[in-house]
């Protein structure tokens, strides 16, 4: 078994690096948050002082960070990773970052002699809870086998999609697709309540026809239809609407870069903006549905 460096223990981090540790595998786990360390712990991850002590000797590093400038900081700093660990040790970023940020890392990673791959997961903290995310890993075809090793009890799927930053692409592309699958989700259940359909009997009939979607089967906004639903638990986070916000800021910049119009995309990045200016930024993204419904702007 492998001794793994995980450095970013977040909501979806920490259980992932449990999954490791349950794996047979070593994990020494660092994160600027004691209480994120603290619940790793439980899972058997070992704390770290510091990026330098997580990644001695380690066989491979990965990290979950929310930003590229983070990503750039904990890779590229004086006390980052290409500055302790030894050029032997496979790095993973599992992060969901820009395009040019995980390019340059890419780049600073092969100018100091490591191998590095970008694999982005989707599947949010259930995913990661149950083991069970899909991964997107760009690389080195060599690298991105290897990495695959150290993935597999984290996953349900794993895709190699190409060369450098082609994770991220991919994963930006899919975000996109689900935050817009969200929006109309919303909107068709509002819609459909109002012109007095029931709610189960509606969701039942889309499930099965053209309005399905897995935002929709997933993460329905109407509570008391899909169990695993924000709208259960009065919106209290499994994708928070600061992160989906992020996220489809990330496919609208790639757009502007390539000249790609995404006028829905720019639109529902405009609802999860009025979200977060209303002080719901830590709340579930499918809060969404309350800017349909009106009693999100009723109740300020």
């Amino acid at each position: 078994m492998a001794v793994i460096a995980w450095i970013g223990l977040g909501n979806m981090g920490g259980s992932m690096a449990g999954h490791l540790v349950a794996a047979g595998h070593e994990v020494r786990g660092f994160d600027l948050n004691p209480e994120a360390v603290a619940a790793a712990e439980t899972a058997g991850v070992k704390p770290a002082a510091g990026i330098a002590e997580a990644v001695a000797g380690a066989d491979a590093v990965f990290t979950m960070l929310p930003k590229g400038e983070h990503a750039r900081a904990v890779y590229l700093g004086p006390d980052g990773v290409l500055a302790h660990a030894v050029t032997s040790t496979l790095l993973i970023d599992s992060s969901t970052i820009d395009i040019a940020s995980a390019q340059a890392l890419h780049d600073a990673a092969a100018e100091a002699g490591f191998r590095f791959v970008d694999a982005p997961v989707s599947g949010g903290m259930s995913g990661a809870k149950a083991g069970t995310l899909t991964f997107m890993v760009g690389g080195e075809a060599g690298a991105v086998a290897d990495a695959s090793v150290y993935i597999t009890p984290m996953s349900a799927n794993i895709f190699p999609t190409g060369g450098a930053t082609s994770g991220q692409a991919a994963k930006i592309c899919n975000n996109l697709m689900l935050f817009i699958s969200l929006a109309a989700a919303a909107e068709g259940a509002v819609l459909a309540d109002r012109l007095g359909l029931d709610k189960q009997t509606f969701w039942d009939i889309a499930a099965v026809s053209s309005g399905d979607s897995w935002a929709m089967r997933t993460w329905y906004p109407m509570p008391g239809v899909v169990p695993t639903a924000a709208s259960n638990n009065d919106f209290a986070p499994t994708f928070t609407t600061e992160l989906a916000n992020k996220d489809i800021g990330l496919a609208i910049s790639a757009a502007r870069d390539t000249g790609t119009p995404l006028e829905i995309g720019e639109h529902v990045q405009q609802l999860f903006q009025r979200l977060i200016d209303s002080g719901q930024s830590g709340m579930d993204c499918s809060m969404i549905v309350k800017l349909v419904d009106g009693s999100l702007d009723a109740a300020r």
